[in-house]
């Protein structure tokens, strides 16, 4: 990651935006253009924004919105809204109700919008959201990591990109997106590490002080993770506000957040949206690329890059399968003697330090230059 994404390195009170005896100022109101000729979901937004403390401007349909679409801070777009104008900014978020199911998703791919509120279920991470939309410090940067076949080496990238970024001196949050996954943490050590889970969040609501839940994670390789329990006992998923005010706080408390995804469709509707951008990986083979493909169909339209696993004798070659792709080849994961075994024991921190890996890290992460 260069400096065009982090600018100089910040101190922990620059990161938080503020001091730890210091309150938490809002910055100026949020100017929001909401674009939608739907009675209730203007109604919702109308009720959503002046809790948020925002200013909402209301265009019954895209004709009345084109004067003040591209300056406005955030642009609210409703499910009756088909088509977009010409050559104007992408929606922030597409609104739409829970009736409206899977329909929502395809529409926000097809509009490109950022992400998708579904009301009334998401009206207070909407409000949250809003609140800090008027703010200068956009936060953390957020790659997510989507392993497009099984063992396309997914987590392990997850977590020596982490460790090669907190290595560079970068503030950095790992994120276990997979609630079914078995647990981030037994990868990355064996140790019983104190610190909250994902569990803790579950009662969740509203905003969570950066520093409190910065002081609150676990913390192995140089960097905060917030894993899914590794153990056999039932656990309690939290829903999607919960998720949503957790990756507010990671943002605010962190330079770099990387989101171990996962593949299912629940995961990427969680997580994917809240990424600036995303890392497909495949192995290079032509049915793990095929699969890749219908992945990548089912991603947000957002920065998407290729990550290629190992080689061999059979193997495709990379170029050609991020070529068929039409996404950007980021790197070549290399095949590391042991990995497979020291995902199992929790040593894949000291596989990371090897000089291959962190070459391939670097890359990845653009960390080849010197951050300010």
């Amino acid at each position: 990651m260069s400096k065009r994404h982090f600018g100089r390195r910040r101190s922990s009170n620059e990161l938080l935006g503020q001091a730890a005896d210091e309150s938490w100022m809002p910055g100026e109101a949020a100017e929001i253009l909401l674009v939608t000729g739907d009675a209730y979901l203007q109604e919702e937004a109308r009720r959503i924004v002046a809790a948020a403390g925002g200013s909402l401007e209301l265009a019954a349909d895209v004709g009345a919105a084109m004067n003040g679409w591209d300056g406005a801070d955030v642009v609210l777009v409703g499910s009756d809204i088909r088509e977009l104008p010409p050559r104007r900014q992408a929606p922030t978020v597409l609104l739409g109700r829970s009736v409206e199911g899977d329909g929502l998703w395809r529409l926000a791919a097809v509009l490109g919008a950022e992400r998708v509120a579904v009301l009334p279920e998401a009206a207070n991470w909407l409000a949250e959201y809003l609140s800090v939309s008027g703010s200068p410090e956009p936060g953390g940067f957020v790659i997510g990591i989507v392993g497009g076949c099984g063992g396309a080496g997914a987590s392990t990238t997850a977590i020596w990109l982490a460790q090669a970024a907190a290595g560079h001196g970068i503030s950095t949050i790992l994120m276990d997106g997979d609630p079914w996954g078995g647990g981030l943490e037994l990868a990355i050590t064996v140790k019983d590490v104190a610190g909250l889970r994902w569990p803790d969040f579950a009662e969740t609501r509203g905003s969570i002080d950066p520093v409190q839940f910065r002081d609150s994670l676990p913390v192995a390789g140089g960097f905060a993770f917030l894993s899914w329990p590794g153990t056999r006992e039932a656990f309690t998923t939290p829903d999607a506000g919960s998720v949503a005010a957790v990756m507010d706080a990671a943002r605010r408390s962190f330079e770099l957040v990387v989101v171990d995804i996962g593949r299912s469709e629940e995961c990427l509707r969680t997580f994917a949206w809240d990424c600036e951008r995303i890392l497909l990986m495949t192995t290079a083979h032509l049915k793990p690329a095929v699969a890749a493909a219908r992945i990548l169909n089912e991603l947000p339209p957002l920065d998407t890059g290729l990550v290629v696993r190992g080689g061999g004798p059979s193997a495709v070659d990379a170029q050609l399968i991020a070529e068929s792709l039409g996404l950007p080849l980021l790197g070549i994961l290399p095949e590391i003697r042991g990995a497979a075994a020291g995902t199992e024991l929790g040593r894949l921190l000291d596989l990371g330090r090897r000089k291959s890996v962190n070459r391939f890290a670097r890359g990845v992460l653009e960390l080849n230059g010197t951050i300010e």
